[in-house]
């Protein structure tokens, strides 16, 4: 049977180039896996909708990072188009998508989440920046993450030791988001773990250079060390499992997730987010653990776009 999919990548978010080569890649490992499908590419523009209206492809591949490809509006279209499209639905991504509010969902689960409070742009520039820092540090602690409050690619994240430090964080993050996630920093072992279908794949152990997995760590290749599967116990690696499983049922998640994980000195395992449109770029994280699994990108991707249009 021949198959018509669309596969979409760049569009306007700041993480335009990292979506440009996921589904570049994607769309190339789809015609690999099955020649005889037309795969086409596009990018998100005023014509888009037309396109879509007028060709309907069989399957929708989003390849978009951060907003329109994962805050659930492109899904709504495509939904109101009765286009069928691979991932999460548009109610369960708006909700992963906003990390505060994914967080509280997770925590509200069973699952451990460090603490954070929520600061808007304009909180921070009407209340005082000195006040506002002391609340800050009095009620999360130090050291601390500050990171925009939605959007991936670990842009707009900062560590933050020192208190005189928090307000130029405040100012990166506010840069990708009008609000930001301020929460404690937990050490510990990063790992990610993908789920596919119903099944978690090889825990990914995450060595960044420095202490934090920034923009620069995650797509510079060779800046950043990958242990697959991850070197942790046994007990820690079913912990991490059933976590991204909680994680993945409990917000609604389909097809395949990606959860970003801490796993400290005692064994526990943090939240820290997940991503409904893991990246398919030479350094993602999702083709490691796919690869680790021994199977092949393109025949995951072409078995779950099989599952939306039988």
């Amino acid at each position: 049977m021949s198959v018509h999919v669309l596969v979409l990548a760049g569009g306007l978010s700041p993480e335009r180039d990292v979506s440009i080569r996921s589904g570049r890649r994607a769309a190339e490992a789809l015609r690999r896996a099955r020649p005889d499908w037309e795969v086409t590419e596009a990018d998100v523009d005023a014509a888009l909708l037309d396109l879509v209206a007028l060709h309907r492809p069989d399957c929708v591949v989003s390849m978009l990072h951060g907003a329109a490809g994962e805050d659930g509006s492109l899904r709504d279209l495509l939904e109101s188009l009765n286009i069928p499209y691979l991932g999460s639905d548009a109610r369960s991504s708006r909700i992963a998508f906003d990390k505060p509010v994914a967080s509280t969902v997770v925590e509200r689960l069973g699952v451990s989440v460090p603490a954070f409070m929520v600061l808007p742009q304009s909180a921070f520039r009407e209340l005082g920046a000195a006040s506002v820092m002391a609340a800050v540090v009095s009620r999360v602690g130090l050291p601390l993450i500050v990171k925009p409050t939605s959007g991936g690619s670990a842009l707009g994240i900062s560590l933050v030791r020192d208190g005189a430090d928090l307000p130029s964080a405040l100012v990166g993050a506010f840069s990708y988001a009008d609000t930001a996630m301020i929460q404690s920093y937990v050490s510990g072992t990063e790992v990610a773990a993908c789920v596919l279908g119903g099944d978690v794949l090889p825990v990914i152990e995450i060595c960044p250079p420095a202490e934090i997995y920034d923009y620069n760590a995650r797509y510079t290749a060779g800046t950043t060390e990958f242990f697959c599967p991850a070197r942790l116990t046994d007990g820690e690696i079913q912990a991490v499992i059933s976590t991204a499983l909680t994680v993945h049922q409990g917000l609604g998640l389909t097809d395949w997730s990606r959860s970003d994980l801490i796993v400290d000195g005692s064994g526990t395992v943090w939240f820290l987010e997940v991503n409904v449109a893991p990246g398919m770029t030479e350094t993602s994280l999702m083709p490691q653990a796919i690869s680790a699994a021994s199977l092949e990108v393109g025949d995951v991707i072409a078995g779950l776009v099989e599952s939306h249009t039988k």
